[in-house]
């Protein structure tokens, strides 16, 4: 019985399966806050302050870092309902080049795709998305076939505890070297 993608975001499912690791003293992972700059606020309760306009201070870097048995970790969250490709256009610049420098300085450096219409999970190294990403940039595909991911990455399953089990991959990227 499968207990994990009952209607959650993959955020989410990260989000508990964070919980679940720091509870039991596997990993210290966090959600990066998306810095922001409150410009408008209204007050019609002293209680009940509402935020009217906003902005983004920077553009943020990635989801999620951490630490993971000794191993700086930073990985980025990504979500698709196709069901034979994964858009690179859900990745921007600034993201690959901050997963770059990451890595560059021996990070743990990867992104975790959920395919919402197959239900399917996968650790993808970072090294993958740099490749596609550069092959794009140069005029060829602007996305990653299906067969490429499950070729060069970790499937892992939706469980219970944790949600989404993907501390077991990263062992196994470190393991295999394939995180740098």
């Amino acid at each position: 019985m499968i207990f994990g993608d009952r209607g959650m975001t993959l955020e989410e499912e990260i989000n508990e399966s964070n919980k679940y690791y720091r509870s039991h003293e596997i990993a210290v992972i966090y959600k990066k806050p998306t810095p922001i700059q409150i410009v408008k606020v209204d007050y019609p309760k002293r209680s009940r302050a509402v935020i009217k306009e906003a902005y983004f201070r920077n553009a943020s870097t990635t989801d999620y870092n951490g630490v993971y048995n000794g191993h700086y970790v930073d990985f980025e969250a990504k979500e698709t309902k196709n069901k034979n490709t994964f858009p690179l256009k859900n990745f921007h610049q600034h993201q690959v080049d901050h997963l770059k420098m990451c890595q560059k300085q021996g990070g743990i450096c990867f992104v975790i795709i959920k395919y919402v219409t197959l239900k399917r999970y996968f650790v993808t190294p970072a090294d993958v998305i740099f490749d596609h990403w550069e092959i794009q940039k140069h005029k060829g595909a602007k996305s990653i076939q299906l067969k490429d991911i499950v070729q060069n990455s970790i499937e892992i399953k939706a469980n219970y505890d944790p949600t989404l089990p993907y501390i077991d991959a990263v062992q196994q990227l470190i393991e295999s070297g394939k995180e740098k």
